[in-house]
């Protein structure tokens, strides 16, 4: 696969985190208004796991340690946006937070559906899979639908645009200047709302063939089928993200696209800046001069990498 096909990220507060072939990095803009980042090396995925050179098996590994990164990544970003310095979560502290979110979503998108859909459903197992289905989406959009009137999660959906107008800027092999990045849609066919759309539409079909089962297995298989349609989402989105431009990658992609006109808005400069700057720190030295190479690199992105690295920043461009 094309490297530049496997950069990824997220919005994290007032700030974006970027995940590179070989490292990951998150940059924050603070409340006196510079940029400050950090960078993690992160070896490949199927070099340090066996496992995740498995199809559909390395998609519940992706989850599991991008949901990792990710409370890493929200948790430092929530103490440079507040200006405060903290330990930083420990691994246990990480694995209870994630365990609590985890029963959380299950309560709300689980079995808050079964409970809804069994008031309405009657006796058919049809019909109550298709109204738990259709209930668990409708409470996923109306999720997210309100928690963006928040005008703190606004932002965050701003930096989420950065995020994918900055990837998009990269993969095309267009210069990344803010000019260049503000050119590109903020929504993008490989972002974590797609899957997460993905999962929840492949969860209707799949729950569909175990009719009206007792409460004890419905949320058991709810529990334990949503790690294997995970997997299954994962191999859709890796399949359709180097195939972008054929109409079956196309139509996969539409649903999330249109999703995430929910998730992501139109950024202003400064935070695209701080985007350029995560997707810069967390490139290998031989991506960043194919980057500088382009042009138009704001010079601030270049002084966050030679601090974050301790190197003397090469030439670049304002």
């Amino acid at each position: 696969m094309d490297p530049a096909k496997t950069v990824g990220g997220q919005a994290v507060i007032e700030g974006v985190m970027m995940r590179a072939p070989g490292a990951w990095s998150v940059a924050v803009r603070k409340p006196e208004g510079h940029i400050v980042a950090q960078r993690h090396v992160l070896g490949r995925l199927a070099e340090r796991n066996q496992a995740a050179r498995i199809p559909f098996v390395r998609g519940m590994i992706v989850l599991w340690e991008s949901l990792s990164l990710g409370f890493r990544a929200l948790s430092w970003s929530a103490e440079m946006a507040a200006g405060e310095e903290e330990e930083p979560l420990s691994k246990s502290q990480i694995g209870w937070t994630m365990a609590l979110a985890f029963a959380v979503f299950a309560g709300i998108f689980i079995v808050l559906p079964a409970l809804a859909a069994g008031a309405v459903a009657g006796e058919s197992g049809l019909l109550f899979n298709v109204a738990e289905g259709v209930i668990r989406l409708a409470l996923f959009v109306g999720y997210i639908w309100a928690i963006g009137r928040s005008a703190e999660i606004g932002r965050v959906f701003e930096y989420h645009g950065a995020e994918h107008m900055s990837i998009h800027a990269f993969e095309a092999g267009e210069p990344l200047s803010v000019e260049s990045v503000r050119r590109y849609p903020p929504e993008h066919p490989r972002c974590g709302t797609s899957f997460l759309l993905i999962v929840i539409l492949g969860s209707i079909i799949l729950f569909s063939f175990f009719g009206r089962p007792g409460w004890l297995f419905l949320v058991a298989s709810r529990v334990l089928g949503i790690p294997i349609i995970a997997g299954i989402a994962y191999e859709i989105l890796r399949w359709s993200g180097t195939r972008s431009s054929g109409w079956p990658a196309r139509a996969l992609a539409a649903p999330g696209i249109w999703l995430q006109k929910l998730t992501t808005r139109v950024p202003d400069e400064s935070q695209v800046e701080v985007a350029i700057s995560s997707l810069v720190v967390a490139l290998d030295d031989e991506m960043v001069d194919d980057v500088i190479g382009r042009g138009g690199l704001p010079g601030s992105a270049l002084e966050v990498r030679s601090v974050v690295l301790g190197v003397t920043p090469p030439p670049g461009e304002e």
